[in-house]
C-alpha cells in the first residue's frame, strides 16, 4: 500500500482559512496597479486554459473580482490564489514575486512547466504554497528562506533535481514540508533538524541516498514521515524513536539494516501507519507492537525478519491491513500458527499477507473466526500441511485466496461455496486430492480458478459452467478424467486462460470451444483427446497461444484455423495428424510451430515460421519432403514440378479451361495418353467428340475428389455412377 500524507495537512482546509482572512471587515482603500500587471503578465504565461479560469482577468473589473483571487479588505491587495486543478498548462510568471501581500498560493494538479522563479522569494507574508503535480523542473530556489513565514510547503510530484537547499532550515515556522515524487539527491540533510515545528515530512520517491540522520530526533512535533524508496541505507536512528507523537512511519523499499528498538510499542504507541517493507531489517518483530492500539497499517514484508510471532493481536482492535510475507517467521514449533487466534479481535481486517513466511505448521479452525469484511488473504510459499479448515467457509467477505505453493492435502472443503464474493482462488501446488466441489459452481463472481498441480481426480463439475465471470481457469498437472463438460466451454468470459493439460482427459474436442472467441490461451496437452480437431476452433479469433499436444487427435488440419490470425505460438506435435502441411500456415504470424511425430505428407512450405529452423519442428513425419535445408528433409519428386506444368498445358487444352486445379499426376498421365489418341483418330471426329468428352467427365471426377475440404468432395457413390456411366459410354464405340 501506498503511503498518503493525512488529510489533516492537505491544502483544502486552508480556503477557509483564506476566505476569512478575505472577509475580515476592514477600511477598503483602492487597488493596486502593482498586482493588476503582476496578474495579467501570470495570466500571459498560461498557454492552455481549457475551463476558462483565467478568462475573467481582463480590464472589464477590478482584479479582486476576477475568478480565483482573492483580496484583503484593507488595501484591496491580493493575498490568494487558487487555481488547483483547472488544466492550465504553460510557465509561472517571476512577475508572481510582484504580489506582496500574496499569503496563499495554490497552483497544484496542472501542468506547468519551467522553474519556480526565484523572485517567489520576495513574498515575505506567503505562509501556504502548493504547486504539487505539475512539471516545474531545475532546483528548489535557494532564496525560498526570503518567505520566513512559510508555514506549508507542497512541491510534490514534479519534476525538480538538486539537493534540498540549506536555506528551507531557516523557515523556522514550517510545519509541513513535501517534495515526493521528484528526482531530487543529495542526501536527506542533517540541518533539517533546526524545523523543531515540523509535523510532516515527505520525500518519498527520490533518489536521495545516504542514511536518515540522527538529528531528526529534534523534530519533537513531527507526526508524520515518509522516506520510502529514497535509496536509504544504514539503521533507523534510536533517536527516531523518541518522537512520541509519531502517528506515520514509512520508511519502504530503502536498504535499512539492523533490528527495531525492542520497545517501539512503548515509545511510539501513537502509531497509525509503520511501513517497513522492502528492507533487510532482521531480528524478531518485538511483542510490544501489542502496545500501539491506534495501528491500522502494519507493513513489514519483503525483510530479514525472523523469530516466532509474539504479537498480541488482539490489542489492535483497529487494524485492517497486515502484511509480514517474505520474512522468515516458521520456528517448527507445534503453535507456531497460533498466533491466528488472536486476530479475531481485530474485526476491522480487510487484508491479511503472510506469505513466504517459512510457516511449517497447521493452520487452526480458528481462521474462520477472522473478520467477515476480511477480502484478501495469502498463506501462499509456506510449508503448511494438514487439511484446509472448512471453517475458511466462513469467511464471507474474502475475495482472494491464495494458498499456493504449500503442502495441503486432503479435500477441498465443499464450504468454499460459501465465498460469494470470492473472485481470485489460488490452491495449486499443493498435495489436494478428492474431486472439484461442484460447490466451486456457486462461486458467480469468480474471475480466477488455479488448482493446478495437485492430485485431485474425477471429472471436472459442468457447474463451472456457473462461473459467468470466468477470466482464467488453470487444472493443470492433476488426475483429471472424463470427457471436457460442454459448459465450461460457454463460459464465454474466458479470456485469459484455459489450461486443463496433464490430465486424463479423453473424449473429442466439444465444437463448443468455439464459443470461446475472446480466449487467448488455450492448452489442452498430454491428455487422451481424440477425433478431428473441430473446425470451430477457427472462430476462437483471440487465440495467440494453442497447445494440442500429447493427445490422439486424427485427420487433416482443419482450413478454419487460418482465421486465427493473432496465433503465435501453436504445438500440435504427438498426435496422429495427416494429410499435407496447409498453406495457410506459412501466412500466420507464428513465432513457434511444433509439428512434429505426427503423419502429414507433402512438401514443406519454406516461407514465414517455415523459414526460422528454431521456431520450426517437424521430425518424426517421414512423408515430408522439401522445406528449408536445415530440416534435413529429403528432397521432393521432381515429377510434382514437371505435373504442375502439365497441368497448365491440361488446363489450356481442355474446352472452356475447366480444370482448376489437378492434384493427381497418374490421371494427367492418362489424359495425355487419351489425348495422344484422339490425334491417332482425328479423322473420325464422332469418336473424337466421344473420346474428349469422356476424357473431360474423368478430369472433372479427379478435380472434384482432390480437393483439400473433404466436405467440398464428390460423394464416392457419384463417383462410381459417373465413372460407370463413362466406361459404358467408351465401351458403346
Amino acid at each position: 500500500m501506498k503511503p498518503t500524507i493525512s488529510s489533516s495537512s492537505s491544502p483544502t482546509h486552508f480556503l477557509i482559512y483564506a476566505l476569512v482572512i478575505y472577509l475580515t471587515p476592514t477600511f477598503i482603500s483602492g487597488g493596486n496597479e502593482t498586482d493588476h500587471e503582476a496578474l495579467l503578465k501570470i495570466k500571459s504565461l498560461v498557454t492552455y486554459d481549457p475551463y476558462g479560469a483565467l478568462s475573467s482577468w481582463n480590464n472589464s473589473f477590478h482584479f479582486c473580482d476576477w475568478d480565483h483571487v482573492y483580496c484583503g479588505k484593507r488595501h484591496r491587495r491580493v493575498t490568494f490564489i487558487e487555481l488547483d486543478s483547472n488544466g492550465l498548462e504553460g510557465s509561472l510568471s517571476p512577475y508572481v514575486g510582484n504580489l506582496s501581500f500574496l499569503r496563499i498560493l495554490f497552483l497544484s494538479n496542472n501542468s506547468f512547466q519551467g522553474i519556480i522563479p526565484h523572485e517567489l522569494g520576495r513574498l515575505s507574508r506567503l505562509s501556504l504554497f502548493y504547486l504539487h503535480l505539475n512539471k516545474f523542473s531545475g532546483v528548489i530556489p535557494v532564496n525560498i528562506s526570503g518567505c520566513f513565514n512559510l508555514e506549508e510547503i507542497g512541491l510534490s510530484e514534479n519534476e525538480l533535481v538538486g539537493s534540498i537547499p540549506k536555506e528551507i532550515s531557516f523557515l523556522s515556522k514550517l510545519t509541513f514540508l513535501s517534495l515526493y515524487n521528484n528526482n531530487l539527491t543529495g542526501g536527506i540533510p542533517p540541518f533539517l533538524g533546526n524545523l523543531t515545528s515540523m509535523e510532516v515530512f515527505s520525500v518519498l520517491e527520490n533518489p536521495l541516498g545516504g542514511s536518515i540522520p540522527h538529528t531528526f530526533g529534534h523534530l519533537k512535533s513531527l507526526k508524520e514521515i515518509y522516506l520510502a524508496t529514497c535509496n536509504l541505507s544504514g539503521t533507523i536512528p534510536d533517536s527516531l524513536y523518541n518522537l512520541s507523537l509519531l502517528t506515520n512511519i514509512s520508511l519502504s523499499e530503502n536498504q535499512l539494516t539492523g533490528s527495531l528498538h525492542t520497545t517501539i510499542g512503548g515509545m511510539l504507541p501513537n502509531l497509525v501507519l509503520l511501513q517497513l517493507s522492502g528492507n533487510q531489517l532482521t531480528g524478531p518483530l518485538p511483542s510490544s507492537i501489542s502496545n500501539c492500539s491506534r495501528l491500522k497499517d502494519f507493513e513489514v514484508f519483503e525483510n530479514k525478519f525472523s523469530g516466532k510471532l509474539k504479537i498480541d493481536f488482539s490489542k489492535l482492535r483497529d487494524i485492517f491491513f497486515i502484511s509480514m510475507g517474505t520474512n522468515n517467521f516458521g520456528t517448527k514449533e507445534p503453535d507456531e500458527m497460533n498466533f491466528i487466534d488472536s486476530l479475531k479481535n481485530c474485526t476491522k481486517l480487510l487484508k491479511l499477507d503472510l506469505g513466504i513466511c517459512n510457516f511449517q505448521g497447521v493452520i487452526p479452525r480458528s481462521i474462520g473466526n477472522l473478520s467477515s469484511q476480511l477480502n484478501y488473504l495469502r498463506l501462499y510459499g509456506n510449508q503448511l500441511h494438514g487439511n484446509l479448515p472448512t471453517s475458511i467457509g466462513s469467511l464471507v467477505g474474502l475475495e482472494t485466496l491464495s494458498f499456493v505453493g504449500n503442502q495441503f492435502s486432503g479435500n477441498i472443503p465443499s464450504t468454499i461455496g460459501n465465498l460469494q464474493k470470492l473472485k481470485v482462488i489460488y490452491l495449486g501446488e499443493n498435495q489436494l486430492s478428492g474431486q472439484i466441489p461442484n460447490a466451486m459452481g456457486n462461486l458467480s463472481s469468480l474471475i480466477e480458478l488455479s488448482l493446478y498441480s495437485n492430485m485431485l481426480e474425477g471429472v471436472i463439475p459442468s457447474s463451472l459452467g456457473n462461473c459467468r465471470n470466468l477470466l482464467a481457469l488453470n487444472i493443470y498437472d492433476n488426475k483429471l478424467s472424463g470427457k471436457i463438460p460442454t459448459q465450461l466451454l460457454q463460459v464465454s468470459s474466458l479470456s485469459i486462460l484455459l489450461d486443463l493439460s496433464q490430465n486424463n482427459l479423453f473424449g473429442s474436442l466439444p465444437a463448443e470451444i468455439g464459443d470461446l472467441n475472446m480466449l487467448t490461451t488455450l492448452d489442452l496437452s498430454d491428455n487422451n483427446l481424440s477425433g478431428d480437431i473441430p473446425s470451430s476452433l477457427g472462430d476462437c479469433v483471440s487465440i495467440s497461444e494453442l497447445y494440442l499436444e500429447g493427445n490422439l487427435f486424427q485427420g487433416v488440419i482443419p482450413q478454419s484455423l487460418s482465421s486465427l490470425k493473432a496465433l503465435v505460438q501453436l504445438d500440435i506435435s504427438y498426435n496422429k495428424l495427416s494429410g499435407q502441411i496447409p498453406i495457410f500456415l506459412q501466412h500466420l504470424k507464428l513465432e513457434g510451430l511444433n509439428m512434429s511425430y505426427n503423419d502429414f505428407e507433402g512438401e514443406t512450405p519454406t516461407v514465414g515460421v517455415f523459414a526460422n529452423e528454431s521456431a520450426l519442428s517437424v521430425s518424426g513425419n517421414i512423408k515430408l519432403c522439401g522445406g528449408i535445408v536445415e530440416l534435413g528433409l529429403p528432397k521432393c519428386n521432381k515429377t510434382k514440378k514437371y505435373a504442375k506444368n502439365l497441368h497448365k498445358c491440361a488446363s489450356m487444352a481442355l474446352q472452356d479451361n475447366i480444370v482448376t486445379d489437378i492434384i493427381d499426376v497418374n490421371l494427367i498421365n492418362a489424359h495425355v495418353e487419351e489425348a495422344q489418341v484422339v490425334n491417332e483418330i482425328r479423322e473420325e471426329a464422332n469418336i473424337k467428340t466421344i473420346i474428349a468428352e469422356c476424357v473431360v467427365s474423368t478430369v472433372k471426377i479427379g478435380v472434384s475428389c482432390s480437393m483439400d475440404s473433404p466436405t467440398q468432395r464428390m460423394d464416392i457413390k457419384n463417383v462410381v455412377h459417373e465413372l460407370q456411366h463413362i466406361l459404358n459410354t467408351l465401351q458403346n464405340i
